[in-house]
């Protein structure tokens, strides 16, 4: 399913993986893994974000990326230290033009279309928060990952990666908010991502990253119908998640 918001266009891929759409510019936040982009090559992404190691899938990455693309990865990202085989962002970047960022960037991407303003911001799972073990350990600390602002078009996306609905995050200024929903230790809840949504008040929240396996799952018609209680229009792809 493609939401459609005016001229904005947004589709789940399956995982973390949201392509993005406005005036002829075309983004991707996460692509790959699990098999969500086996069969899909569309290579058009202008550019591509990825907040941390888990959603590194250089394989992915190159299944939508144009030959012009620009990806934005994020600085703590170690292909040495992730316990999968894959590409090195050196031969990455032998192709594409790779920025390395850290979570308080703002960098004005360029594309044929236009140019994209990309913000980033720290996010993480909070040590002394619901998804922290008893001695504060947590599967995505502090400086592991990002979360990413981008503004196409004159609207702005936030995609937090794997992350607990941090208190900053309320000051954001959003127009549609990628909302994790997927908890179980690993990210915001249902619950804590729609207390979250009420505070941003966003034209639209778009659910994505859960229900791919087991550990991601998650209620996501009763995430709908929970932010949608709260007057905030929300579109639900059950489609993707199931991928």
């Amino acid at each position: 399913m493609t939401v459609r918001y005016d001229e904005f266009t947004v589709e789940w891929l399956g995982y973390a993986t949201a392509r993005l759409e406005a005036e002829e510019i075309v983004a991707y936040t996460d692509p790959g893994r699990y098999g969500v982009l086996d069969d899909y090559w569309a290579r058009d992404g202008d550019l591509v974000v990825v907040t941390h190691d888990h959603h590194y899938d250089p394989e992915g990455i190159r299944s939508v990326a144009a030959d012009s693309a620009t990806l934005v990865i994020y600085d703590a990202v170690d292909p040495a230290g992730i316990a999968r085989d894959v590409e090195s962002i050196d031969s990455l970047a032998a192709d594409y033009d790779v920025i390395r960022v850290d979570d308080e960037a703002h960098v004005d991407i360029d594309t044929p279309a236009g140019v994209v303003t990309l913000w980033t911001v720290p996010a993480h799972n909070d040590p002394d928060g619901p998804n922290a073990g008893p001695d504060g350990s947590v599967v995505h600390p502090p400086g592991f990952g990002c979360g990413f602002i981008l503004s196409i078009a004159d609207r702005t996306v936030f995609w937090p990666g794997d992350s607990d609905a941090l208190d900053g995050f309320a000051e954001l200024d959003v127009s549609i908010f990628l909302a994790n929903i997927c908890g179980s230790g690993l990210a915001s809840d249902r619950r804590a991502a729609a207390d979250l949504a009420e505070e941003l008040d966003p034209d639209l929240v778009v659910p994505i990253h859960y229900d791919t396996f087991e550990k991601l799952e998650a209620d996501g018609e009763a995430f709908a119908g929970d932010v949608a209680a709260r007057s905030i229009p929300v579109a639900l792809d059950a489609r993707s998640a199931n991928q």
